[in-house]
């Protein structure tokens, strides 16, 4: 059965070939079938390989497909790699991807672009199959920039509105940034280690490279700058926000099972080099923390449904960065596990909730839906909670007090990380449930347009029930000790060592963190419910203004890049346009032209003439030969 392994990323390429050829020929039934069928038998095909992979304990499983690339000493081939950490991955990345593919066959039905949207969708999972099934590291960034490209082309599928152009753009670009990174880094890994093979370069760099010696520290500086761009963090976040241009389903795949996970992915598959530098583990811990904080705030004062919700993955992504620093690897891929759980049926319900409003993205022109949507409700409330980290029934809560206590009593840990993580706890409830309220509570505004059919209410439901169960995976020493999730993890990723004599304290902060996430959902009942005259004469304040034009601007991090680098970049553009080189292009388009409309007189229309011409032609041409 191992040997299938191969199917789980060919499925979604597969789906997008047959879309891509013949998608205009095929019905919308036909389309949907092929679109969502091919996700859903990719899930099946990884949930046998990895049944299989566990029934022989789980050790690392390695297919040579064919050889790809051979220049002098550099070989690679197409080859796969099944093991604790790329299993646990691609389920989640199939089975979440599938319920996302289900949901959207109702919701983009009517769309003229349907064919050409599921074809998107497929080449987007299969690329992020392939980043994390991959072998090497050549493999694993062709992953890398095609889930790079399918963002471009889904956050940009509704291309007649500028706009959507722009933030597809500017998605691309961004990433590009840390992407220029990621390939220095392989360079570099080559020329020092002579292999891209991920496990032959991580034992072969933790034997010949000191630690805290200069190539592991900028090898994994690069990397990380890769990763920050994927992942949108500090300082490379902007573009993610905008991503929300693209369809509901879209933004649910990117923040929920792809793309942006895929940073804290490469951080943890690389994990040796990131041992081997101290420095960078500290910078990954301190992004993490930062972004968890600056994301955070921002999504206290968004309006958009959508847009809260991006800020929210950026947070979280952020508290993903922070385990990984101190080197809580597996924590870091609990959470990923249970945040592609809540985090997508929270955009679900989010696209529900759009539909049912007229399209409305705005919180404050909603309102009332509770009980008009009442499964929508019960759901998106689960995923709030889950994502707020309400305690001892979430999913969040388990894998976020994880990384809280991991920060705090690892060796790398320090306080100053767990004030960190409580701070943006307590935003988290604030701002999931500011948005819960304002949503499905207070006036209504309008009435529903289209109440959800079981193609999405189906995928809400399972999602919410994976919300609940999914943290009871891996339960702290005082409620239970059960880590199955751990004692599979920790085949491929080392636990964390703990401060001497720290154990007495984990069942403290793990109180004072469920008190915490309580407190930010009482607030914003507070804030929002019971006294929101009080919070609107704040905001109208001189101060309170202030405060929310830079939480809502993003910090200003877009407004200092457009002066340090968009600016710039197009006065030099202008001032350049007619250089030398322009001038020589601009000759020879001119004497194209030129030679277009002197041929462009003998068109007369006269028959005579174009007879005459080929006469005199031939005798020239007869002429030639006889002579010569």
């Amino acid at each position: 059965m191992l040997s299938a392994l191969w199917l789980v990323p060919a499925l979604p390429f597969a789906g997008f070939l047959v879309l891509t050829l013949f998608g205009k020929k095929l019905g919308a039934r036909a389309i949907a079938g092929v679109g969502v069928g091919s996700v859903f038998f990719s899930f099946v095909a990884c949930a046998l390989v990895s049944w299989a992979s566990l029934s022989a304990s789980a050790a690392p499983f390695r297919q040579e497909l064919w050889a790809w690339m051979q220049a002098a000493s550099f070989t690679t081939s197409i080859a796969l790699r099944l093991d604790a950490l790329s299993l646990v991955m691609a389920l989640v990345v199939t089975f979440v991807g599938f319920l996302i593919h289900l949901y959207s066959v109702e919701y983009m039905s009517g769309d003229e672009g349907y064919g050409r949207f599921f074809a998107y969708m497929n080449l987007f999972v299969g690329s992020m199959l392939t980043l994390l099934l991959a072998d090497d590291l050549v493999l694993l960034y062709l992953g890398w920039e095609g889930v790079g490209l399918c963002s471009y082309l889904l956050i940009g599928f509704w291309y007649t509105d500028p706009a959507n152009g722009r933030a597809a753009q500017k998605a691309f670009i961004v990433t590009r940034v840390g992407d220029a990174a990621f390939a220095v880094a392989l360079f570099i890994l080559f020329q020092q280690l002579g292999t891209l093979r991920i496990d032959l370069m991580m034992a072969r760099a933790a034997q010949e490279w000191p630690v805290g010696s200069s190539l592991p520290i900028a090898v994994a500086a690069l990397l990380l700058a890769g990763a920050v761009g994927k992942s949108a963090q500090l300082p490379l976040q902007t573009w993610l926000p905008d991503a929300m241009a693209g369809p509901t389903p879209v933004s649910a795949l990117i923040h929920a099972a792809t793309m942006v996970t895929a940073g804290a992915y490469l951080i943890a598959r690389t994990h040796v080099l990131f041992e081997l530098a101290p420095p960078v583990m500290l910078a990954v811990a301190i992004v993490g923390a930062a972004t968890l904080l600056l994301a955070g705030f921002s999504a206290l004062v968004q309006r958009d449904i959508k847009r809260v919700l991006a800020y929210s993955t950026i947070s979280q992504i952020g508290y993903m960065f922070l385990a990984l620093g101190v080197g809580a690897w597996s924590a870091a891929i609990f959470h990923f596990m249970t945040h592609a759980f809540f985090k997508a049926l929270l955009f679900l319900g989010a696209g529900a909730v759009i539909l049912a409003a007229h399209h409305q993205q705005d919180m404050f022109r909603m309102g009332g839906l509770r009980r008009r949507l009442p499964l929508v409700f019960w759901t998106f409330l689960i995923g709030a909670a889950s994502l707020s980290g309400f305690p001892l029934v979430t999913a969040g809560f388990y894998s976020k007090d994880l990384i809280l206590w991991q920060a705090f009593a690892s060796q790398r840990g320090s306080v100053w990380l767990l004030v960190a993580g409580l701070v943006g706890s307590l935003l988290t409830g604030l701002y999931a449930f500011r948005m819960v309220f304002l949503v499905f509570f207070g006036p209504v505004h309008g009435e529903v347009e289209h109440r959800p059919g079981t193609k999405i209410t189906g995928p809400l439901a399972v999602l919410a029930a994976l919300a609940v169960i999914a943290g009871f995976a891996w339960l702290p020493p005082a409620l239970g000790s059960a880590e199955p999730f751990a004692r599979l993890v920790k085949l491929v990723l080392p636990a964390p060592p703990l401060a001497p004599g720290i154990e007495r304290l984990e069942g403290v902060l793990l109180l004072i963190s469920a008190l915490i996430s309580l407190l930010g959902i009482a607030l914003a009942y507070w804030f929002v419910l019971r006294q929101r005259e009080t919070t609107v004469w704040f905001a109208s304040s001189a101060a309170g203004e202030a405060v929310h034009r830079l939480f809502f601007s993003g910090w200003g991090f877009d407004a200092l890049y457009d002066w340090l680098f968009v600016r710039p970049y197009t006065w030099f553009a202008r001032i350049d346009k007619d250089d030398f080189f322009d001038l020589l292009y601009q000759l020879t388009a001119g004497i194209a032209q030129s030679c277009h409309a002197l041929l462009s007189l003998t068109i007369t229309g006269s028959l005579r003439l174009y007879a005459a011409v080929i006469a005199a032609g031939a005798v020239l041409l007869l002429a030639l030969a006889v002579l010569t």
